[in-house]
């Protein structure tokens, strides 16, 4: 029962975070927009939180309530133009079966994290 709460909470959350995506994509999108859905996005990713995970429960939520917040308010003060164009690609997306997948994207943020891992061991075992 709890889990599919969650599942009907996450589906349209799903939704938004692609036309953010789409949005930020799009030529008219403002600057403002790219960069704010960057820093949230960042934010998502990051291992750095508010509250650290490792507390269990509060340390996830806060992720959740952030990043579903954020993506709200900026689907709220997103130009509408923008949006409109957007939500059409998702649906198009949607209707066709695609999923999008960046495997690009999933290797630059793995080599950074690598990156990251190495320095660390090297900084602190030294």
């Amino acid at each position: 029962m709890l889990f599919n709460r969650v599942r009907r909470w996450v589906r349209p959350l799903k939704k938004d975070t692609l036309t953010l995506w789409f949005a930020c994509r799009d030529p008219l999108a403002p600057l403002w927009l790219k960069l704010s859905t960057g820093l949230l996005a960042v934010y998502a990713l990051s291992p750095i939180d508010l509250i650290p995970d490792v507390i269990p429960l509060a340390g996830w939520l806060d992720d959740a309530v952030i990043v579903s917040s954020g993506v709200m308010l900026l689907l709220r003060m997103m130009p509408a133009q923008v949006r409109a164009r957007s939500l059409a690609n998702v649906e198009l997306r949607r209707r066709q079966g695609k999923k999008l997948i960046s495997r690009s994207g999933l290797a630059i943020l793995l080599l950074l994290w690598l990156a990251l891992l190495l320095w660390g061991v090297r900084h602190f075992m030294t």
